[in-house]
């Protein structure tokens, strides 16, 4: 259902039909963080007062938040396995966070890099490098597999390497919310392997505040835009970098392909923060009466043509024991001379009982 004009849509002063209404978006953050820290994110929650302010305890974990977006076609066809990066004003790792950065061959060169002296020294501490040969050799059994992925807290890998992580880490890493983000270590000028120690530390930084976007073939794509211990201000700028970078790198058409943004805890609902007026991309997919039911013919009649050609793989695949019924039509040419042969091997037993002394007799 579009929304009353002006509650949540409005019109951009840019080229873009649509942008979000920063105020709806604060509105929201604040009621989504305010209502997840008095315990309303939680399945055993018990109040309802969803403004009613409340702090969270020192002692539990802040609940991530979600951005859902939901566009109106599919955003690519098939799934990818290397996560995009949108760049966020506020990080969400923390300072201490530990790192696995997954290189290319030798290993060696990187971890010079990082000792050298011009790199940060308090993100160095944090850091721990792994070349391909090095995973290949310790990481095949699946409790290895489990115990990494328990040791640290982000991935990081090159970006020339990335796309055999799959086979070498499998689903324990890949079905996890640590996937390896890809960072570029390669050096600008051509033929240098490995950038400048300062060029390494700004792509990690970098990467470290970014969001992680992973898509699939579907109309549905969750981002981790922040935590519940956010201010409500900060929540909404994230909120507003990652739909920017989505609806300008991500989305085929923009604007005019998304149908939908929300923001949600684990176990709230889903506070909608921007809805389309249209719930088509271009005019031209709107067909009128005469073509939509031409469509729906012709739509029907490819369905009866795949229907009769599965048909005809079935019976032509029957065994010599299945009983032959019906008519040479949909049989292969093998099947229907068998039927004719087993057909006049019949009339002429019947001639025989019939015109001979082998009748039955009375």
């Amino acid at each position: 259902m579009a929304p009353k004009d002006g509650a949540i849509v409005s019109k951009a002063k840019s080229e873009t039909p649509y942008q979000l209404d920063r105020s709806e978006v604060h509105k929201a953050s604040h009621a989504l963080i305010t209502h997840i820290r008095q315990g309303g994110g939680k399945e055993s929650a018990t109040s309802k007062d969803l403004f009613k302010a409340a702090a969270t305890s020192p002692d539990e974990e802040p609940e991530p938040i979600w951005l859902v977006l939901t566009t109106k076609k599919h955003i690519i066809d098939k799934k990818r396995l290397k996560p995009g990066k949108i760049s966020i004003p506020h990080a969400l790792v923390k300072s201490d966070t530990s790192i696995c950065l997954i290189t290319a061959d030798p290993q060696r060169a990187y971890k010079d890099a990082i000792a050298d002296p011009l790199f940060p020294e308090d993100l160095r501490a944090r850091i721990r490098v792994l070349g391909i040969a090095k995973i290949r050799q310790r990481y095949k059994s699946f409790e290895s597999r489990r115990q990494l992925l328990a040791e640290y807290d982000v991935f990081l890998a090159d970006d020339r390497v990335v796309t055999l992580l799959p086979n070498l880490l499998g689903k324990t890493v890949y079905e996890s919310s640590k996937r390896p983000i890809p960072v570029d270590l390669q050096g600008s000028s051509k033929g240098v392997r490995i950038a400048k120690p300062q060029a390494i530390s700004k792509e990690i930084e970098k990467a470290l505040r970014s969001a992680r976007i992973h898509l699939s073939p579907s109309v549905t794509t969750a981002v981790l835009v922040g935590y519940s211990s956010f201010e409500a201000d900060k929540l909404q700028q994230n909120i507003e970098a990652v739909v920017e970078g989505m609806q300008s790198r991500f989305v085929p058409q923009g604007w005019r392909n998304i149908r939908a943004i929300h923001i949600k805890g684990p176990n709230t609902v889903a506070l909608p923060i921007w809805l389309a007026n249209q719930l088509w991309v271009d005019q031209d997919d709107v067909l009128e009466d005469k073509k939509a039911e031409e469509a729906s013919k012709l739509a029907s009649q490819k369905g009866r043509k795949r229907k009769h050609k599965e048909g005809e793989a079935v019976v032509g695949g029957l065994k010599k024991k299945t009983k032959l019924i019906g008519t040479e039509e949909g049989f292969s040419e093998e099947m229907a001379q068998r039927r004719a042969a087993l057909r006049q091997q019949k009339k002429q037993a019947m001639e025989e009982v019939e015109g001979g002394d082998g009748g039955i007799k009375t």
